[in-house]
């Protein structure tokens, strides 16, 4: 018993699948036209929309290079120093987002943004077990985005001999205008639309046929009203006598 009532649910199983793979078909041009409206609809926001952003880097080292050579032993640099500088990274890390060096930044410039817009165009990422820095700004105009950059390390630049007292930040690339933009990313936005799409038409397309009760074949009658079908009657098309 226990072997048939397995084998039962297994068959149970398919036929659901078959009929998951039913609907599809039945239902796959409305699933495709859906899908095809979220692709366009994602490709006019993408071209015809959104603005393109550029980013620009800086890149900035902290300290002394390691590999310089001490001409007497009182320019050595020691572990700890190198150590040292490596914790401070994180710190210079914030200053160079900090309202001073931005306020800086906008009067040089003479921008007409404030300092949170300004803060939101910049990211400071550190190198991993490095004492490197780099500064990344983005911005609807590549020209402006490496000005801003190249603006943005000499005030921090500043702003850290003041606060710190030492002289130790070296600018080892300088920022350059980006021919190409970051942003948007029109392959990938079309392909969440393509995904997202097939999602919704699926979904929509299973809605559509739970709430269709109309009986369209012999077996939606054995299905929905437990009869049996004795026959089919064909239509045959022709003129009322």
């Amino acid at each position: 018993m226990e072997e048939n009532g397995f084998i039962q649910e297994v068959e149970d199983d398919e036929i659901s699948l078959k009929e998951v793979f039913e609907i599809i078909k039945k239902r796959f041009k409305a699933i495709a036209a859906i899908t095809v409206i979220c692709v366009l609809i994602a490709s006019i926001v993408t071209f015809f929309v959104l603005k393109p952003e550029y980013e620009s880097n800086v890149t900035l080292m902290v300290g002394k290079p390691i590999h310089k050579v001490a001409v007497n032993p009182d320019e050595a640099i020691t572990y700890q120093e190198i150590q040292t500088n490596r914790l401070l990274v994180s710190t210079y890390g914030e200053i160079a987002k900090s309202r001073t060096v931005l306020e800086q930044v906008i009067k040089n410039l003479n921008l007409d943004v404030t300092t949170d817009v300004l803060k939101e165009k910049i990211n400071v990422s550190l190198v991993k077990d490095t004492e490197i820095i780099q500064i990344s700004v983005t911005d609807q105009d590549p020209k402006m985005a490496a000005t801003i950059a190249n603006e943005l390390a000499s005030a921090f630049s500043d702003q850290v001999v003041k606060i710190m007292n030492v002289e130790n930040i070296q600018v080892i690339d300088k920022a350059i205008p980006p021919t190409n933009p970051v942003k948007p990313k029109p392959k990938l936005n079309i392909a969440i639309s393509l995904v997202l799409g097939l999602m919704i038409g699926a979904f929509t397309a299973f809605v559509m046929e739970f709430f269709d009760t109309s009986i369209k074949s012999p077996e939606d009658v054995a299905k929905y009203l437990g009869l049996p079908v004795i026959g089919n009657i064909p239509y045959v098309e022709g003129e009322n006598e």
